[in-house]
């Protein structure tokens, strides 16, 4: 194997069940997994020779393992200008999450002067979702995150028009400042407290696209979580729409939006950035960094090359 991803979606899948049914649990006395990227060592399969590459969605935490051929995807380095591990992220799933997010969940309207919060800002998914949302017509794009220096990343390498920091005080006021017409387009990475204070915030007849729920990954509840009453009273009064997003519903569209975001990185229209940690070994430390925040962009395990 040459990289493996860690991701936030893993912490579900410690628990014995993972209250969805397009992610299941790991298993004790099994090989942990996670999506990754090989190349071909020998092959019995007609569509794979040596030296190929290709990608699994469950790859084995393993440096050298013997895979079902039927359960690979050929890559095309060329699609990401050689820089292979953007297949785990930009132009891979979290790609995909953050393009069919926005396209089918955002209900962007060009031209309508939208405002558009991404919290989880300058993780994987978060990061990118701002820029595409300003490619399919936000005109105002405010990320939020937990650090000043991804506050900065967020404003200088991913164009975003502002970034708070919430660990900081005053969250609520600099929001309301940095949205004055309220909030048209919340991209909901995170849940909980900061969820419900962007509601507060939100325009009447303004969409909500749930993609991850990260303050509540150490919960008993439901996916999503229930959300009070005093938001939920929100939502109905505003007539503000509230989706979940979930990848896997768009499977006979991800070859077009490859394409797509494929074109976006190679002329330099979408940003990337990775966290990369080397070594198999320490896949697990670069796990528990990435649930502590310690991440900009995709977190990646470069385990050989």
């Amino acid at each position: 194997m040459l990289y493996q991803k860690v991701t936030l979606c893993q912490r579900f899948r410690m628990n014995e069940g993972t209250r969805t049914d397009y992610v299941h649990p790991w298993k004790l006395s099994e090989v942990l997994d996670s999506g990754g990227i090989g190349v071909v060592q020998h092959s019995r399969h007609s569509d794979f020779k040596v030296g190929d590459f290709v990608t699994k969605l469950n790859w084995p935490w393993q440096t050298k393992c013997v895979l079902d051929g039927s359960s690979l995807t050929k890559l095309d380095p060329s699609l990401v200008d050689g820089h292979l591990s953007y297949f785990l992220g930009a132009v891979g799933f979290t790609g995909l999450t953050a393009f069919f997010g926005m396209k089918e969940k955002g209900h962007v309207i060009p031209g309508a002067n939208q405002t558009m919060v991404v919290s989880g800002a300058a993780g994987a998914c978060g990061s990118l979702a701002g820029q595409i949302g300003r490619f399919f017509g936000c005109s105002r794009i405010i990320g939020i995150c937990g650090t000043d220096e991804k506050c900065s990343v967020l404003t200088s390498d991913f164009g975003f028009d502002a970034a708070l920091n919430y660990k900081k005080a005053g969250l609520a006021d600099k929001l309301r400042e940095c949205c004055p017409s309220g909030v048209d387009v919340y991209f909901d990475n995170v849940g909980g407290e900061i969820r419900d204070l962007v509601i507060s915030q939100m325009a009447k007849n303004s969409n909500i696209l749930v993609c991850g729920q990260i303050s509540q990954y150490n919960t008993d509840f439901a996916y999503p979580p229930p959300i009070p009453a005093q938001t939920a009273a929100i939502l109905k009064e505003r007539n503000i729409r509230r989706e979940i997003s979930v990848v896997f519903d768009y499977v006979d569209h991800f070859e077009m939006a490859i394409e797509q975001l494929g074109e976006w990185v190679r002329t330099g229209k979408l940003k990337v950035k990775e966290t990369i940690t080397h070594g198999i070994e320490n896949t697990a430390g670069a796990f528990l960094s990435m649930l502590k925040g310690g991440n900009i962009g995709k977190q990646i395990v470069q385990i050989t090359g």
